[in-house]
């Protein structure tokens, strides 16, 4: 169980991350780690699972080979007990029970030893997972701390370079814009003036015939 566990955390969280990052289809790469950081957290989530069934089976089995332990312990002194008054038939059940029992401790004893030693790896690989991926959100966010530099450096050098023409260029319509309203202005005013000009002129020119 534990050998098939953790070959799919290999996969799972061993996995190259510059690989995936450089895949060409990848269109959005941080939206592509998210998705692979929740998978993990899944996939740790679902170990720690296993791990808190690992201690209630070496509970279990401490249980089991406590009971049967007492009982074996228990039969012994009875068939020492009918040994010692005559009663052979007793004596035999007792020790028939007894070696039953203690047959049924031993294997429990052993199970329980066997799953403190499974349980003792499946916590330290597990902490190695957490650790990992500990690590790989700390990659995270400084990938998204490069990624955002990137973006700004971008916009920036865009604004920069649109800077460079587009401001003098609307500068010159702006002044064109301007020259031509004041030439509508003057024209408007040497239109409206011309008449009572040439009136004075010719009231002048009178004058002075006269």
């Amino acid at each position: 169980m534990s050998t098939n566990i953790f070959t799919r955390m290999k996969d799972t969280i061993s996995a190259d991350l510059h690989n995936m990052m450089d895949q060409k289809e990848q269109k959005n790469p941080i939206a592509a780690l998210n998705q692979y950081l929740r998978q993990s957290e899944q996939e740790k989530d679902k170990v720690r699972k296993l791990v808190d069934r690992q201690y209630k089976l070496k509970d279990e089995f401490t249980r089991e080979y406590h009971k049967a332990q007492d009982i074996a312990d228990k039969r012994l002194k009875q068939a020492n007990i009918a040994a010692k008054a005559g009663e052979e038939q007793m004596r035999e059940f007792a020790m028939k029970e007894h070696e039953e029992y203690q047959v049924r401790a031993d294997r429990m004893k052993s199970s329980r030893e066997e799953a403190v030693e499974q349980l003792e790896t499946l916590e330290q690989k597990y902490e190695e997972m957490k650790h990992k991926l500990k690590d790989m959100h700390l990659r995270r966010m400084e990938l998204m701390g490069r990624e955002n530099i990137a973006h700004a450096n971008h916009q920036i050098n865009k604004v920069t370079e649109e800077a460079s023409d587009k401001p003098f260029s609307r500068f010159e319509e702006m002044e064109q814009y301007i020259e031509g309203l004041e030439y509508k202005v003057n024209s408007s005013y040497y239109r409206s003036t011309f008449d009572s000009k040439i009136a004075k002129l010719e009231k002048e020119m009178e004058d002075k015939a006269n």
